[in-house]
């Protein structure tokens, strides 16, 4: 049975996996879900994740949630050596931290700057771009830290994956890195050296910056977890 990734075109979370399956070189079935359209609501999806949150995926219906859980098991399970999860402790360490970090603190706050507007009744304020700076400036003492390459080590990890995910939204609102250079420089770096991988990622990149040119109206959706986006007039 092939392996399906529910997975919405523009979602971070959902282009982190991708680009762990493309490195992985793992065959699989992107099933799209029209977040619009509320696919990720309906009780069929519920099954398979009762969050109703994307990605899901489905590995011969063994179905596994969160984004940062998939691309350890899929490491885990079809790639065990690679050095995209290094198996020796610390350096897996840093690697889960990273992911830690970028779920619990980096993208939750550039999510609710650069996402929340555009696809919820959330406002963009002083306060949140304050909660975006900080956590760019946590990040850039990470890089100065660690002193490394990458996010975790001198060689590619999934901890990239993630954070390279949550960095495009940024640069789809027209945020300007320029401030934090150690930031700026792994993430050019990453696009530089990393040309398929980044092509999954740029592609979000640029659907979100058209939502930000022109906002979709999901005043038909209900969400038990957000408020509902309303229109533009």
């Amino acid at each position: 049975m092939t392996m399906k990734l529910y997975a919405v075109s523009d979602g971070p979370p959902s282009l982190a996996v991708r680009m762990v399956l493309h490195a992985l070189n793992i065959p699989y079935e992107l099933v799209s879900i029209d977040f619009i359209a509320g696919q990720h609501m309906t009780d069929e999806y519920a099954k398979m994740n009762p969050q109703k949150e994307i990605p899901v995926l489905d590995d011969d219906g063994f179905y596994l949630p969160e984004s940062v859980a998939i691309m350890q098991y899929l490491c885990d399970k079809y790639s065990p050596t690679s050095k995209l999860y290094p198996r020796e402790a610390t350096q897996r360490a840093i690697v889960n931290h990273r992911m830690c970090f970028n779920m619990g603190f980096y993208y939750s706050a550039i999510s609710a700057h650069s996402m929340a507007p555009i696809f919820f009744d959330y406002q963009r304020t002083d306060m949140s771009l304050k909660k975006v700076n900080n956590a760019l400036n946590v990040f850039e003492t990470y890089l100065q830290e660690g002193g490394t390459k990458y996010a975790a080590a001198d060689f590619l990890t999934i901890a990239d994956f993630a954070l390279v995910s949550a960095t495009l939204c940024l640069e789809a609102i027209g945020f300007d890195l320029s401030n934090y250079p150690l930031v700026q420089k792994w993430y050019e770096t990453f696009k530089k050296e990393n040309p398929e991988l980044w092509e999954i990622a740029k592609s979000g990149m640029l659907e979100i910056a058209e939502f930000e040119k022109n906002p979709p109206d999901l005043s038909h959706m209900n969400h038990p977890f957000h408020p509902t986006r309303k229109p533009k007039v």
